[in-house]
């Protein structure tokens, strides 16, 4: 089957052509772990995960790469201002180490509450410092670097076709927008390589360098661990929209200088997910979490339910309204599907045209909508036998990943929960929110989240 893709530079539908026949490198860029991963920017990661489950639907063997930024992304977008590391071990009073490893292990935890598969390939920016040196390297022979007193600049007045990506208007552009004018740039476009450490200042995060000691700029940790497990030619390239114009831009253009060749042949963006209020922002505060969400009494893959009812590429508002009546949209589909798993699977041309006609709308530039109503449509048909139905849904699902045919887990407590479940009931009836909410507390930690409602309170395992 012909696979179809929005492809961001160029702006337009594109045929997949891979650059090996059986096999598509992708790199999709991996979290900062300076704090939780929100409920937008795991649309992405989502939505990634959907192109990859495509791609293998169709017979590729897909090798997936992943980085962990644990270094160099500065809290603006320009380059100045703090490590977003060492800001995030300062806000709570820890190391680095422990900062960057804590958000690690919580983003894991995410991808697995939401049936995203893992990368084939983790790399971490801190275990990579020496391919990023050996990288600016190369971009000095190219003479398109320059010396500061804070650092390597990249100088993108000598790269040609820089920007395009973004389609940037650079002579109409002005510096202060997103991108502040430091002292001595030469471009307001121009971007760090290498950043020194502070005078008469030990960094948390610091390395010897040719040029001084100091860190990695942000861009440079994809330019370099990308080309180390890819090769310096590969397939897709992912992220959110938000680093089209920046984080991707300048990417390519380090990228591309260094090898003069094209680096990457598809790029992939996933719109915002917006609050009613605008765009979902750590540094906004009041960020939602899947956590959240599991506190609330929601199952996580009502959320992933609630991300394929639209399009990747379009923008998404996210209200709790509008994430209940997912919910119940997911439990209708679960109630139809788990209606199946005692009737054995049967193959026929029927179940054959299904699958290819949901496949065919996943290879529509990953029109999840339309897939998604195709199965509910076979799920409808009354002249689609159960068994057929069966085999329909164990292909979809291996897409969608929402566990259709998996056995609904049975949950007991036992006496100690149930105790404290009932002392909290009666902390509640006294007035006593104090000692209700330490043992809720006590609950949450033995993974037991409650949900107070008007008729009393529920309860579900995280």
């Amino acid at each position: 089957m012909t696979i179809k893709l929005y492809n961001t530079d160029g702006r337009s539908v594109q045929e997949f052509i891979p650059i090996n026949p059986n096999e598509v490198g992708i790199y999709t860029c991996g979290p900062t772990v300076y704090n939780f991963a929100h409920i937008g920017n795991l649309r992405t990661f989502v939505f990634e995960d959907i192109l990859k489950k495509v791609l293998e639907a169709n017979g590729f063997a897909v090798k997936h790469v992943m980085n962990i930024t644990d270094v160099g992304h500065l809290v603006s977008d320009g380059d100045d201002g703090e490590d977003k590391m060492e800001a995030g071990a300062r806000r709570e009073g820890k190391t680095v180490w422990e900062i960057a490893q804590g958000y690690t292990d919580a983003f894991m935890l995410d991808l697995q509450h939401l049936n995203i598969a893992q990368p084939g390939i983790w790399c971490k920016a801190t275990e990579h410092i020496q391919e990023q040196i050996d990288m600016v390297k190369a971009m000095e022979v190219k003479g398109v670097t320059y010396q500061l007193e804070d650092g390597i600049y990249c100088d993108t007045s000598k790269i040609k076709d820089y920007g395009r990506i973004a389609n940037l208007d650079i002579e109409g552009m002005q510096a202060g927008a997103r991108v502040e004018m430091i002292a001595g740039k030469r471009n307001f476009t121009d971007f760090a390589l290498w950043k020194f450490s502070p005078k008469n200042e030990q960094r948390l995060m610091e390395w010897d360098s040719p040029w001084g000691v100091g860190f990695p700029g942000w861009h440079i940790e994809c330019s370099a661990m990308s080309m180390k497990y890819l090769g310096e030619q590969f397939d897709i390239h992912c992220g959110g929209i938000d680093h089209v114009s920046i984080h991707h831009t300048n990417e390519i253009a380090q990228s591309e200088v260094v090898t003069g060749k094209k680096w990457v042949n598809y790029w992939l963006h996933s719109e915002f997910l917006v609050l009613d209020k605008g765009k979902m922002s750590k540094s906004g505060g009041g960020f939602i979490t899947v956590q959240t969400l599991i506190d609330k009494g929601y199952n996580p893959l009502a959320y992933r339910y609630f991300l394929l009812n639209a399009h990747y590429r379009t923008q998404l508002t996210f209200t709790f309204e509008a994430l209940d009546g997912a919910a119940q949209g997911y439990k209708k589909l679960k109630a139809r599907t788990q209606a199946l798993l005692s009737i054995e699977a049967e193959e026929t041309v029927r179940t054959q045209e299904a699958i290819n006609k949901f496949l065919n709308f996943c290879n529509n530039d990953l029109n999840m909508p339309r897939a998604l109503a195709s199965l509910w449509d076979v799920l409808k048909n009354p002249e689609i036998t159960d068994g057929e139905k069966h085999t329909v849904v164990k292909f979809c699902d291996k897409i969608l990943a929402l566990n259709l045919l998996q056995e609904a887990e049975v949950l007991t407590l036992d006496q100690q929960v149930e105790d404290l479940i009932l002392k909290r009931k009666e902390a509640r009836e006294n007035k006593n929110w104090q000692e209700a909410d330490k043992i809720r507390d006590q609950l949450s930690s033995m993974g037991i989240i409650l949900v107070d409602t008007a008729d009393g309170v529920t309860w579900s395992k995280a």
